[in-house]
């Protein structure tokens, strides 16, 4: 089996760990958990030093889910990587660690609390100036979703990011076109390049185009629109409105997990 086939079976085994886990959990975002699940499996794999993430070592790079409704696809992510062994069918349990949204107080990983949309940009620009100010060469990213970015705080930390030349600051959006429904963002890059970032539209899911735009460098912060599918891997969920937080049934479950094979 050759390399891309294997990541490929990777990337369906923690679909189905996903869809399994918001199937008994009753809880959770499957679609939006696929949407970026290739960019996280990319930034744990291949981006940052995960010993050092680990251990909290002030010289890590930093990661920050801002749109996080899609936690399910994170801890799955973070379980696979070793930070954990939680169950993920513990999500949203009484005493579970493993929240409806993930906790930087209770789950290993996980640099800040998240969820509330337009939280998570300010803090990784709060982030990022204060490695600047401490001479930390340490590089904070953030992923946020094209629905989240409708919220003024963004584009206020976005021109305070521009303003202090935040070299050390990768902001990616999740472009899965879900919020084109509510308003329509026309010219993303263009939009966001008027803000003074240096900016890259790529496929989300090209595992090799995420990391190449990950490793970029600047003068100026960077921002990485990932054209991705809603709901990637299953045929019904792609795009489809409906699975935004939908839990399928027996049925829907089984013919799920026989598409994921």
């Amino acid at each position: 089996m050759c390399n891309t086939e294997m990541i490929r079976e990777k990337i369906n085994y923690l679909k189905r760990e996903i869809l399994t886990a918001c199937y008994r959990t009753r809880e959770g975002h499957v679609a939006s958990s696929y949407s970026i699940l290739d960019i996280l499996y990319v930034m744990y794999s291949r981006i940052l030093d995960n010993d050092l993430v680990k251990s909290k070592d002030e010289k890590r790079d930093r990661f920050v889910l801002s749109k996080g409704h899609a936690a399910v696809g994170y801890y799955a992510i973070l379980k696979e990587f070793g930070y954990f062994d939680d169950p993920l069918e513990m999500m949203c349990a009484f005493h579970s660690r493993l929240g409806g949204h993930p906790d930087c107080n209770k789950v290993p990983g996980i640099e800040a609390s998240t969820g509330s949309l337009g939280h998570g940009v300010p803090m990784a620009v709060g982030m990022a100036m204060g490695l600047k100010i401490q001479k930390n060469p340490a590089h904070v990213y953030v992923l946020a979703g094209d629905g989240e970015i409708n919220e003024g705080s963004v584009w206020e930390s976005l021109l305070i990011a521009s303003h202090n030349a935040l070299n050390n600051l990768t902001v990616i959006i999740d472009y899965n076109h879900s919020t084109d429904r509510a308003i329509d963002l026309n010219n993303l890059q263009d939009k966001l390049s008027a803000f003074s970032f240096n900016t890259v539209t790529i496929n989300g899911h090209d595992h090799n185009e995420i990391e190449k735009s990950l490793l970029i460098r600047d003068q100026r912060p960077t921002a990485i629109i990932c054209e991705t599918i809603k709901g990637k891997g299953i045929a019904e969920m792609q795009n489809n409105p409906a699975w935004h937080h939908r839990m399928p049934t027996d049925e829907e479950y089984n013919r799920f997990l026989e598409e994921l094979s």
